[in-house]
């Protein structure tokens, strides 16, 4: 992901409770020079130093095919606004967007065992809903293997994690404050939700 110096999210902390809030992310693969993605939720965890990411995909959905034995690339993204140049000092300014993505490269391992890939499902649960894991215990047994037999789940360890957290760094401090206002005042959640991570990351006393 090109990413400017100054825009640059680094902190590996940081970059998990993004992922976590906005965990319905897109992997992204390719097969024959062609890109192909799909909209999956994750459950993010770790283990030990590794980032991993689990999720699955319908059987019927032949991208999972193209997972393994390749580097496959989930992106994170959602609060995004776009930024009038009405708020720079300067007359002669452009308008640009303001958003927070987070990339996550690494090898994909299909979960073949059907222990592990119940406990896979159920990883999604606690992450989703956890209170639908007393109904899903009492779930038939064999609804249960019907379900799994129609999907396949799989697990990515984050071998590279890029971080962008594009918030008007490169504006002053009075120009950050309006655009904030705006954002703040505006009908649009996400564009809130920009102000909300402008506010937190202003300079001490800006």
């Amino acid at each position: 992901m090109y990413i400017p110096n100054q825009f640059a999210a680094t902190d590996t902390a940081e970059l998990l409770a993004f992922m976590k809030q906005y965990s319905f992310a897109t992997i992204v693969t390719a097969k024959d020079n062609v890109p192909q993605a799909t909209h999956l939720p994750f459950a993010i965890s770790t283990r030990g130093d590794n980032v991993i990411l689990t999720s699955h995909f319908a059987k019927a959905n032949g991208q999972w095919r193209q997972i393994v034995d390749r580097v496959n690339l989930v992106i994170f993204s959602e609060p995004h606004a776009y930024i009038s140049p009405t708020h720079y000092d300067k007359e002669q300014s452009v308008p640009t967007w303001n958003y927070v993505a987070v990339h996550a490269y690494g090898a994909a391992t299909i979960i073949h065992d059907r222990d592990q890939a119940f406990e896979a499902l159920e990883k999604m649960i606690d992450t989703y809903e956890e209170a639908y894991r007393r109904q899903w215990a009492g779930l038939p047994q064999d609804y249960k293997l019907r379900m799994l037999n129609g999907i396949v789940p799989f697990e990515i360890v984050v071998t590279d994690l890029q971080g962008s957290r594009k918030l008007s760094q490169n504006k002053t401090d009075q120009e950050q404050q309006r655009i904030i206002e705006t954002l703040s005042a505006s009908t649009d959640g996400a564009a809130r939700q920009i102000a909300d991570y402008m506010r937190a990351n202003q300079r001490p006393g800006a």
